[in-house]
């Protein structure tokens, strides 16, 4: 019988990056995103947990990612729809990178992250954020 993982937030992508990516479609040059914002609705999922961030995405789901928090060395925040939902990119040991894009509550998701890391590697919650 494996560990218990207590989830902090299971969810999709912020309703609005679809919303006002549908509503640029109409504008033939932003197609692209509006596709883009559509797959990301349909078929990307974040889990987020006391021991790993897992993101499910790529075409119909099949692509999955988990990292452990031991191995998270930075963490960065960008604010997106006037701050109601953003993006963060999780920066690994080996200097690769994890984003994860249009998230809802993105600024309790970050703060959980970075101390999460931090407990996980010893260093202070504001040396893993930037």
């Amino acid at each position: 019988m494996g560990i218990k993982e207590t989830s902090f937030y299971e969810g999709g992508p912020h309703i609005g990056d679809l919303i006002i990516n549908i509503l640029l479609g109409f504008t033939v040059i932003c197609l692209p995103l509006t596709v883009a914002a559509i797959v990301r609705a349909l078929w990307l999922r974040y889990r987020i947990t006391d021991r790993r961030i897992s993101v499910t995405g790529g075409w119909q789901g099949r692509d999955r990612t988990d990292i452990i928090y031991l191995e998270v060395v930075k963490i960065v925040k960008v604010a997106r729809g006037i701050g109601l939902w953003g993006d963060i990119v999780v920066t690994l040991r080996d200097n690769s990178r994890l984003e994860m894009r249009s998230l809802p509550r993105y600024r309790e998701i970050y703060d959980y992250i970075a101390q999460k890391a931090a407990e996980k590697t010893g260093l202070s919650p504001e040396e893993i954020k930037c």
